[in-house]
């Protein structure tokens, strides 16, 4: 999935779920589909799988205070024999979206050698991959694509709702336990299918515990 997030600066973040929890990217200048164009990501808390359905107002003085829109959302397939959390961990992320706006092959990578410190290791690049859904004159700011894929609002009509305001009170807090720069899941507990989730719905599970997304989390399941 990918929400539109106005916090103390405009982003949107990306999301992928992988081990039972919402993998997460902050991307300053906007996912594209011009292969041209080289995004920084920055690889942020992992999220439990009930944020995937937020849209709403956080207020002031909650984690990532601002309005959140579901920009898109859809399914993912993994490339290669390598499952998303050995790839994960490895610092490149092959996936081919099938989302509303977001299509085709992507990957996500940590450039240069491994960094030295926590803050470099979280920057990654969000690139376009060339295929049929390439797009050179991509314009993520045209009316069309500007708007929520669950609602049809724009930004301002969700920050001008009363009951989304209301509605993020109760909102899913990030796993306090995750890496800024890694997430493990359950790689030798679970068996992942080839088929995952982007976005709203939930994902190649294979084996799972009772046990909800945050107490997987903290387990490191």
């Amino acid at each position: 999935m990918v929400q539109k997030h106005d916090a103390s600066r405009l982003h949107y973040d990306f999301r992928l779920e992988i081990g039972g929890v919402l993998a997460s990217w902050a991307v300053p200048k906007r996912p594209s589909l011009n292969p041209a164009d080289k995004r920084l990501a920055i690889r942020t808390e992992d999220h439990p799988i009930e944020y995937a359905d937020f849209e709403g107002v956080i207020p002031e003085g909650q984690y990532g205070a601002g309005t959140v829109m579901v920009w898109d959302r859809g399914t993912y397939e993994p490339e290669g024999d390598a499952s998303p959390e050995q790839q994960l961990a490895q610092g490149e992320v092959k996936v081919v979206l099938h989302g509303r706006k977001l299509r085709g092959a992507f990957v996500l990578f940590r450039p240069g050698k491994r960094a030295a410190t926590p803050k470099q290791e979280a920057r990654w690049l969000l690139i376009k991959r060339r295929d049929e859904y390439s797009d050179p004159s991509w314009e993520i700011e045209k009316p069309v694509l500007d708007r929520s894929v669950i609602s049809g609002r724009a930004l301002k009509q969700i920050e001008e709702d009363p009951a989304a305001k209301k509605h993020a009170k109760t909102r899913a807090q990030p796993c306090s336990c995750s890496s800024p720069v890694l997430s493990v899941g359950f790689l030798a507990r679970a068996n992942w299918m080839n088929r995952s989730r982007f976005g709203w719905s939930h994902l190649y599970r294979g084996t799972r515990s009772s046990l909800s997304p945050a107490e997987r989390c903290r387990a490191g399941l």
